[in-house]
């Protein structure tokens, strides 16, 4: 008997011919894909990160250097290369918001390029460096056009860029052509290129905005025109000066006077809104505005500050003309009460100096408030609009810059801000010397040594060179304005071939001799004899 076998297309099976493909199931969500298509967020990631590279540069430059501003720079460039005719459409056409205008193209031109180095850096490693070098070559030399001032104008943007295309090429290496990317990584990617976006908008804008309230104090700072003084300081005799190359200067160019301060960015103060308050135990309290300041009678002193922080031998000392009003006559219009002896005053940045509320009121010593440096308004980093000057001690007891309070007090209730921080509360400056020249080899023969000697408010009385283990010898003295100034000195040698040893000392007016033994600066200042080791061939 015969079973039949089920046909073609029996118990509803369908019929097939030939071997057809099976639809596989599909996902409920898109599997990883290629690096294709990912251009716009390679675009956008260089941009974010194009503006957190201008952020950084724009901060840095109002903190170290305003010259350095990028965005400033490359504005004033393009100012200076524009026909007349453009800058007097720019003119009339957007009144005071043309430089806005102008740094916010300069800004989305910044942007666009750092756009195209993702582009390019996500097909090409390396290749976006290429058109970020270029931005930053540009800026730099923008810089370089408006007088920087000195090298710290450059690191702002090279800082900047640096940081810039670092954090570009780790964001775009998840982006690359042959690199699988899901969503939820390519939110990564634009998540973080917003946030660095973000950050780089918030150091722009402020970077802006330190610069603008600079370019103000300096603007105000160029309109004050400083009265002459009712007491001119002594004129420098022509004897100060011992012409010798290689030694300091008798008076400090004001952009050679030494800086040390706790100021992270130096006050940019209005003198139009500055004020000095007089407080704390006084029959009554007083306040005196910079206008007030600079109608009184103002004197004029050569007075030498050093820090306590100078080594022995070191550079931290200068000597200036200084313009100003005694602190003697705002404390007597104050009017002191019985028990006090310290008066802390305090700066616009916070810094407090504890100074004994008698050497600031004797009346043999000029202790100002000083709104002029050697002939000219106060600069910024050294106090500008007002700041206090000391014959005879420390800074850090005495020198605050930007000051806006003095407070009558006691040593027993108040302190300095260095005194808690193990420096001595009273800081009268120590005599010391210093050899300046030589310092390094010279040829046999006649070679003249030659330094400065100081002991503010006391004076110099000699000064002594010793080579090697040979006897002191007296050293030549300059001329001086008064005690209150470093005093030049030098020595002849007939320097013979070999190694030496140059020790200087010094005497004071008094006939006090200089500390031989070596102490540190701390607590209250360095002591010992300066010397320098040289090779005469």
């Amino acid at each position: 008997m015969t079973t039949a076998r089920p046909g073609p297309g029996a118990l509803g099976e369908p019929s097939r011919t030939r071997a057809e493909p099976v639809e596989a199931p599909r996902p409920n969500h898109p599997g990883p894909s290629t690096g294709s298509g990912h251009g716009g967020v390679a675009a956008l990631a260089g941009a974010g990160t194009g503006l957190l590279g201008l952020g950084v540069a724009e901060f840095g430059a109002a903190v170290l250097a305003p010259a350095g501003s990028p965005l400033v720079a490359v504005g004033d460039a393009v100012i200076a290369a524009l026909p007349g005719p453009m800058i007097n459409f720019g003119k009339t056409f957007l009144g005071t918001a043309d430089k806005p205008v102008l740094m916010i193209i300069i800004a989305l031109v910044s942007l666009a390029v750092a756009a195209v180095a993702g582009v390019v850096e996500r097909r090409f490693r390396w290749a976006g460096l290429a058109p970020v070098s270029i931005l930053t070559v540009l800026a730099l030399l923008a810089i370089q056009a408006g007088d920087p001032g000195g090298w710290l104008a450059y690191v702002p943007m090279i800082i900047g860029s640096t940081i810039a295309y670092l954090i570009m090429r780790s964001l775009i290496g998840h982006l690359r052509p042959d690199a699988p990317v899901d969503p939820a990584g390519r939110r990564r990617v634009l998540g973080l290129a917003a946030l660095v976006a973000g950050l780089g908008a918030v150091g722009t804008l402020a970077g802006q905005a330190i610069g603008g309230a600079l370019q103000a104090a300096n603007e105000a700072r160029q309109r004050i025109r400083l009265p002459a003084p009712a007491r001119p300081a002594d004129p420098v005799p022509a004897g100060a000066e011992l012409a010798v190359p290689g030694l300091a200067p008798y008076v400090t160019p004001n952009a050679d006077f030494y800086r040390i301060d706790t100021a992270l960015q130096v006050p940019q103060i209005d003198p139009a809104t500055w004020q000095l308050r007089v407080i704390g135990m006084v029959e009554r309290e007083i306040t005196i505005t910079f206008d007030e300041l600079i109608n009184k009678p103002l004197v004029e002193h050569q007075i030498t500050l050093a820090c306590v922080s100078n080594e022995v031998g070191g550079s931290l000392i200068g000597n200036a003309t200084w313009l100003g009003w005694p602190i003697r006559e705002v404390l007597a219009a104050a009017r002191p009460l019985p028990g006090a002896d310290m008066v802390l005053s305090r700066s616009q940045d916070g810094f407090t100096a504890g100074t004994p509320l008698e050497v600031l009121t004797d009346p043999g010593r000029q202790s100002l408030l000083a709104v002029g440096m050697n002939g000219e308004p106060l600069p910024f980093e050294h106090g500008f609009p007002v700041r206090m000057v000391v014959p005879g001690l420390y800074g850090y007891v005495s020198a605050t810059k930007w000051v806006v309070e003095l407070k009558v007090t006691t040593f027993a209730d108040d302190a300095g801000y260095w005194t808690p921080l193990g420096w001595s509360a009273l800081g009268p400056i120590k005599l010391a010397s210093r050899i300046d020249t030589p310092r390094r080899g010279v040829a046999a023969g006649t070679v003249m040594i030659a330094g400065v000697a100081w002991s503010q408010h006391t004076g110099i009385g000699s000064v002594e060179i010793k080579i090697d283990d040979d006897a002191w010898q007296q050293a030549r003295l300059a001329d001086v304005t008064g005690p209150d100034t470093w005093r030049q000195w030098s020595y002849e040698w007939a320097a013979s071939p070999g190694d030496h040893t140059i020790t200087v000392r010094a005497v004071d007016a008094e006939g006090t001799p200089q500390i031989e033994a070596s102490a540190p600066p701390a607590p209250d200042g360095a002591t010992g004899y300066h010397s320098v080791a040289i090779t005469v061939q």
